[in-house]
């Protein structure tokens, strides 16, 4: 399918040192963004669907990097079916597993671990749940694991190692079983702050330090925050991936931001959501942490949308996140709400407003045009202007 954007008041790129692409056009074509700036008439009119953006923002597809999956649309933890989709109706266009530590009856020896990280990779290596892309198969680390074990799961398509739900002694036993994750090629990622479900335990800086995992789950706490001190030691003494989410503890995310900036470290900032959990179902999650970021500091609005897509990709090596020429084609047309004081999107989440959403493209397909069933209205209106698809690409009413 061929896909153009047309009539775009802006387009924010997904690198945060770069921001903005310059154009009002994005052409997809068989899943991958073909062109970004302007584009001729003719390639515009070989589309098979052109949307109409009336002028709003095109942002990347939102990467939420901590959501806790289990199997298929469903979260036992909240007893809710559909959320994912939901979740795609706040901008979120792929979901990364934070582990599948929610599944009822979860095992924790060595081999139920990696026949349940396999079984959930497998789950979602070809379900997209309202479009959405789904990153699962965590192994939870425990003890008996080995490098054999953790290069078998690669082989197998298993990408992600989870530290701190294990039956371990202490917090620095999860040393050793980090190292060799990472060896085999597994992003390992570490649970950060004080417990949370049965089985976790607090992890703090020194214990981050010692392991060095890959990303430092909710850093800003999950939902209960480490100490203050330890935010600059993690940054100035390692490069783990600083994720701070939308369930934990807002007054360190702000912490966390500002020492990022100032210390150059902002490359390594990355927004998720931490949900489900105790804390809910979050659809509009990411947006508001966004949100929160941009009016509660002094950094530019787009940099939050950059840290929520292009940096999530970044650290985890994803094909998606950018509006680029040959990356995955998922962007979301976000807008100033009806009825805000902003002019448009950026400036309404400078303000402290989510945006309002008006499109939603994954692997370079329409997902709903027109209007969001979690976001208010936009003040513009996105339509599909021409299709030869046979399909109605409204939303469906709440």
């Amino acid at each position: 399918m061929k896909v153009a954007v047309v009539n775009l008041g802006r387009i924010v790129s997904g690198d945060w040192r770069k921001p903005f692409a310059a154009g009002d056009t994005v052409l997809c074509e068989d899943g991958r963004i073909a062109q970004v700036g302007t584009a001729a008439a003719a390639a515009v009119e070989a589309a098979d669907v052109v949307i109409d953006a009336d002028g709003m923002t095109a942002i990347p597809g939102l990467i939420d990097s901590h959501v806790h999956v289990t199997f298929g649309d469903y979260t036992p933890r909240q007893r809710a079916v559909g959320y994912l989709e939901s979740y795609l109706h706040g901008g979120t266009t792929t979901a990364i597993s934070a582990s599948e530590v929610h599944v009822p009856g979860r095992p924790k020896d060595p081999e139920g671990v990696k026949a349940l990280a396999l079984a959930a990779q497998r789950c979602f290596a070809d379900y997209r749940p309202g479009g959405m892309r789904v990153i699962a198969g965590s192994v939870i680390l425990e003890p008996g694991l080995t490098a054999a074990d953790f290069a078998e799961l690669a082989g197998k398509g298993v990408r992600l190692a989870k530290a701190g739900f294990g039956a371990v002694k202490t917090a620095y036993d999860y040393v050793p079983l980090v190292a060799d994750a990472k060896a085999a090629g597994l992003t390992t990622t570490c649970h950060t702050g004080g417990s949370s479900i049965p089985g976790s335990g607090a992890i703090t800086g020194d214990h981050l330090l010692a392991m060095h995992p890959h990303v430092s789950f909710h850093i800003n706490g999950g939902p209960t925050a480490m100490p203050d001190r330890d935010f600059e030691r993690v940054i100035r003494e390692s490069e783990i991936a600083l994720q701070v989410c939308t369930a934990g503890n807002l007054r360190t995310t702000l912490l966390c931001a500002r020492l990022a900036a100032a210390l150059e470290a902002f490359d390594r900032f990355v927004i998720a959501t931490d949900t489900p959990t105790g804390s809910g179902i979050m659809p509009l999650g990411m947006l508001y942490t966004i949100a929160h970021c941009a009016s509660l500091t002094d950094l530019p609005a787009e940099w939050f949308v950059c840290a929520a897509s292009g940096s999530n990709a970044r650290v985890y090596g994803l094909d998606s996140g950018h509006l680029a020429p040959g990356k995955a084609a998922d962007l979301v047309l976000v807008d100033a709400p009806d009825g805000g004081t902003q002019a448009d999107a950026l400036a309404a989440v400078k303000h402290g407003d989510i945006a309002a959403i008006g499109a939603v493209v994954t692997a370079g397909v329409p997902r709903f045009v027109g209007r969001s069933r979690n976001t208010p209205a936009t003040t513009r209106k996105a339509r599909v202007v021409r299709s030869s698809v046979m399909q109605d690409f409204a939303a469906a009413a709440h």
